[in-house]
């Protein structure tokens, strides 16, 4: 029998093993769970920190067209799932009528809305843009210990390309068109959108704009508040409280681990 597809899309300055406790948590609820990585990214956050050339020719429409095409490989449309620039690709994806239903975490915000810019990450020297296990602490994992962040970032923090983050309007630069959603696409899958309210790099307030820019549609638009929560949600000691929201939403809206007709050809809509 066909299982329904679960793809994770993971943001900057993450692996994508950032994913791997979601990826067995859905495959143990009978998806076919995947999180492929970026281009040229290699097999850990390890390895890309030794070797992270590869990730400085990564840019948004680039990133945008290698998860399209992941998506468009299934005879079944998949449920996407993004965090942070992942989030933002789930929702032009999903708006484009690539994929069933999408979840975005603490996205990178879409359109007309500003990306808030740390202080110091976007100047101009450099391909890539490291961030210290202290940077990383008080960005993603403000809501942590010192203990599980410096934890985190050994199993999974790597540079983000300045390219990328250019893209996504960092430090004024000009927005890449792929930094938007159709959000007036009545038609699309249902999507969830997830803030962590004390995330420092994706404001609440930020994913709130966004929420209310597709009040105007007709098609599901969900919004979820994690209290106490930031940018670390996904990988943090709490990942199983929003990875289950994740199922509990899905099944709510009839999206279950097995089609309901094995039959029905691409896009399943």
């Amino acid at each position: 029998m066909k299982r329904t597809p679960v793809v994770f899309i993971h943001g900057v300055w993450l692996h994508a093993l950032c994913w791997e406790s979601w990826v067995e948590h859905f495959t143990g609820s009978g998806f076919l769970a995947l999180a492929p990585g970026w281009q040229g990214e290699a097999g850990t956050a390890r390895d890309v920190r030794t070797s992270p050339e590869p990730l400085g020719r990564v840019g948004l429409d680039a990133l945008t067209e290698h998860y399209a095409g992941i998506m468009r490989s299934f005879d079944v449309a998949p449920v996407i799932v993004g965090h942070s620039v992942g989030g933002l690709i789930a929702q032009h994806l999903i708006a484009a009528d690539v994929g069933r239903a999408a979840v975005a975490i603490a996205p990178a915000p879409v359109n007309d809305i500003p990306l808030p810019t740390p202080p110091g990450r976007c100047d101009p020297a450099g391909e890539l843009v490291t961030l210290s296990p202290e940077q990383f602490h008080h960005l993603f994992a403000n809501t942590l210990r010192a203990e599980e962040s410096d934890r985190l970032y050994d199993r999974y923090a790597v540079p983000a390309p300045r390219r990328l983050l250019a893209d996504l309007g960092c430090a004024g630069a000009p927005r890449s068109p792929r930094a938007v959603a159709d959000v007036g696409n009545a038609g699309r899958g249902p999507l969830l959108l997830i803030s962590g309210q004390e995330d420092r790099l994706v404001p609440d307030e930020a994913t709130r704009a966004v929420y209310k820019q597709y009040g105007d549609s007709t098609a599901v638009t969900d919004l979820k508040q994690f209290a106490d929560r930031g940018h670390s949600l996904v990988i943090d000691s709490g990942w199983r409280f929003v990875a289950d929201y994740v199922l509990g939403w899905l099944d709510e809206h009839g999206i279950g681990a097995s089609p309901r007709s094995a039959d029905t050809p691409w896009p399943a809509r």
